[in-house]
């Protein structure tokens, strides 16, 4: 499967334990239009070009991750990954490598295009709302967010929302920044 469209992603990490379940390959998208108050990835809320990545060469990303170092799956993250045109065909593309995906999203899932919505094995959705702040599962950032099992696949799994924090070191050139919650 290829495709003309090209992603806005502002960082791949292509092994975590830190974004959901098992090894999981995270890809950061840049640009949000809902600018939560708080938000934790605030420098990805920018609509700006980052590093603009085709339809292929993410898929490649993807492919090779499974391949040296045994994901599971990919985590979408960001910024607000619905903004991303082509991204129904990504993740039909991924589930095609046999990988799960996690999609989080700023807006409910009633506000997101039902076929992307259903091309994810779980959502995790809701703008992240301060005063609302969850201290008891990790990743969510707030109360209000939801985790929808749109398949089963993560659903043996949904206890991990609720381990305790786990953190990563990540290097990049000139600076260190951490990963986890």
């Amino acid at each position: 499967m290829s495709s003309q469209n090209k992603f806005n992603v502002a960082y791949i990490k292509l092994c975590t334990k830190t974004e959901g379940p098992f090894n999981r390959c995270c890809i950061w998208f840049q640009g949000c239009n809902l600018n939560c108050k708080g938000c934790c990835n605030k420098d990805l809320q920018a609509l700006i070009p980052n590093h603009i990545v085709d339809f292929d060469k993410l898929v490649e990303i993807v492919k090779e991750a499974r391949d040296n170092f045994g994901i599971e799956g990919v985590t979408l993250s960001g910024g607000e990954p619905s903004l991303q045109k082509g991204l129904i065909d990504f993740n039909k593309a991924i589930h095609g490598l046999g990988l799960g995906i996690i999609m989080f999203s700023g807006r409910s899932k009633d506000a997101l295009n039902p076929e992307l919505v259903n091309s994810v094995d779980l959502l995790i959705d809701g703008p992240f709302i301060e005063s609302e702040l969850d201290t008891d599962r990790v990743l969510l950032g707030s109360k209000n967010k939801s985790l929808t099992f749109i398949t089963d696949r993560y659903e043996a799994e949904a206890d991990y929302f609720n381990n305790p924090v786990s953190i990563e070191e990540i290097t990049a050139e000139d600076y260190i920044f951490i990963n986890g919650d």
